[in-house]
């Protein structure tokens, strides 16, 4: 199992997370101490769709509204009279 810092973790993301998804195991430490492991997922709990990277997402409306979509929106977050 290799050992990496956190920080040598986050310089390093990419290519550590390549490691372990080719079976590696690798302990992230801080200060020496263990704070998590990653390893390559369990292929049995991943579940794949048969249309993955193959649905656009349409946008929801077909045109600008105005500035009255946000109204609305900033009306049911903080209510109607503290605009």
């Amino acid at each position: 199992m290799k050992k990496v810092s956190i920080c040598e973790f986050k310089r390093h993301l990419s290519s550590l997370v390549a490691e372990a998804a080719g079976g590696e195991s690798i302990l992230i430490t801080k200060h020496k101490n263990p704070l998590a492991k990653l390893s390559a997922a369990d292929r049995d709990h991943l579940i794949v769709g048969s249309r993955v990277g193959k649905v656009t997402l349409k946008p929801v409306l077909k045109r600008g509204s105005k500035g009255r979509y946000l109204a609305v929106l900033l009306e049911d977050r903080y209510g109607a009279g503290s605009r």
